[in-house]
């Protein structure tokens, strides 16, 4: 099956044969196109961009595009470029070959994906793409805000990619609903919001779905945690501490997680929870769940709170949530504090005091009328370690802090610190600092212990001042 209205077509040279397909119309003449020569060999100049223009209108002309979603993506990509060519060849626009590359390039990318978004997709290295508008894109790289060089026609130009974005995950987006939280086909999370909520047009976010799973080895060389922490959350994970892993937004909370979720061992059975699936567990015995967001008649919805309550009944050894975010808070406590221990969970947060404080007001989220002291002893019971992570003003993220609950001393949660990342100052745009251990042995030693995990005690004595 091919894309084609027509199975032939006539140009200056004779006619030229289009691959089999379903025909459906025949094309409308071609009208005259731009008389300009082309300029320049990298981003397209004015007058090319007239020329991809009037291409990218003969192209939706010609075929048919019902027949899209029927082929593959490679097929149908395939298909795009050869009748670009095609009507190139019939044009005879006066474009150089780069040029006349480029423009069936992002005439293939305008169709099939999301038009001038497409190379900064596939460039490993970005991690996120924020439009502020049709005319204003950044990007982050190496923990930096950069702006990239490309941008869309116009405001309806975005809001056609936004259209595009949002209908293959069935939900809609037009001033009813203004703002839209999404998923691109590569794991990537998508949030859109438009006007009226937006003053100045559209903005889109796009947290890039990381491919490359990293090691906690990779963490240590790359400077994100010391060799003696590392070892202390390898055990307390094989040693089934519960841990939350808290931070601010693009902290590295998730790829945090996801090494950590590397110590848990191979006969596990995990159940996963997200908002949008991006944890990437190493076990093969794994069950991922994902919410549901309700359909455009606003129904259907399943969230977190939800899915924590289903997975408790489906025999997990551990409960991994990528983020907890509301009520699911409560029922993540009392899974903890009923036999699933070693679980794992991300909070947004800005210190680990912070976190406690966030959990203590979502469980309030969940309706149940507690006391804050009852709420308190549960989080005491429940959470064993939290790690606190940062992105510093260099653009890399570390593990700034690592702290141990105790108990309670009144209606005071107590913790204690074990290991922390000490900064001096900025030095060439670098931050300036050492990891150390603050030389308290932590309660839980005994209990790493007694579960056969390779602790020592020798990771927690002060470590000599590095970084100088």
């Amino acid at each position: 099956m091919g894309l084609w209205n027509t199975p032939s077509s006539k140009s200056k040279s004779g006619p030229v044969e289009a691959p089999s397909a379903a025909v459906r119309t025949q094309p409308k003449p071609l009208p005259q196109p731009p008389s300009q020569p082309s300029e320049g060999r990298g981003a397209l100049s004015g007058t090319d961009s007239k020329h991809k223009e009037f291409i990218h209108k003969r192209l939706i002309e010609t075929i048919d595009l019902s027949k899209i979603n029927s082929l593959s993506e490679d097929d149908a990509r395939r298909q795009i470029r050869e009748l670009c060519q095609q009507l190139l060849d019939e044009s005879a626009l006066p474009v150089s070959v780069a040029v006349r590359l480029r423009i069936v390039q992002q005439i293939e990318d305008e169709v099939m994906g999301l038009g001038p978004l497409e190379p900064l997709l596939e460039e490993p290295g970005i991690a996120d793409i924020l439009v502020n508008g049709f005319d204003s894109v950044y990007i982050e790289r190496g923990g930096k805000l950069e702006r990239a060089d490309c941008r869309f026609d116009s405001e309806q130009h975005l809001r056609n990619v936004i259209d595009r974005i949002v209908t293959r995950v069935g939900r809609r987006i037009d001033e009813s609903s203004p703002m839209v939280d999404a998923r691109l086909q590569d794991g990537s999370r998508v949030n859109v919001i438009i006007p009226p909520l937006a003053i100045d047009g559209a903005a889109m976010s796009i947290r890039r779905f990381t491919v490359k799973k990293l090691s906690i080895e990779e963490l240590i060389e790359g400077g994100s945690i010391s060799a003696e922490a590392a070892k202390f959350l390898q055990c307390a994970v094989e040693g089934r501490l519960n841990i939350i892993v808290s931070g601010g937004t693009g902290s590295g909370k998730t790829t945090l997680l996801n090494v950590l979720s590397g110590f848990i061992p191979e006969d596990n059975r995990v159940i996963t929870i997200e908002d949008s699936a991006e944890l990437q567990m190493q076990q093969e015995h794994v069950v991922r769940l994902e919410t549901r967001p309700p359909n455009i008649e606003g129904r259907g919805e399943v969230n977190q709170q939800k899915l924590v309550i289903n997975a408790l009944r489906m025999r997990p050894d551990r409960i991994v949530i990528g983020e907890v975010r509301g009520g699911e808070a409560f029922d993540m406590l009392q899974a903890m504090n009923t036999g699933h221990d070693g679980s794992l969970t991300t909070i947004h947060a800005n210190t680990p005091r912070d976190a406690l404080t966030r959990i203590e007001n979502m469980v309030s989220m969940a309706g149940v009328d507690l006391p804050a002291k009852t709420v308190r002893r549960q989080v005491v019971s429940a959470v064993n370690i939290i790690v606190q992570i940062q992105r510093l003003e260099d653009g890399k993220r570390k593990v700034v802090s690592i702290q141990e609950i105790n108990g309670m001393e009144g209606e005071i949660i107590t913790m204690s610190e074990l290991f922390r990342f000490e900064r001096r100052g900025i030095k060439d745009g670098q931050v300036i600092g050492a990891f150390n251990a603050t030389g308290l042995i932590p309660d839980c030693f005994g209990h790493l212990e007694q579960r056969g995990t390779d602790i020592s005690m020798a990771i927690f004595q002060p470590t000599a001042e590095r970084g100088r």
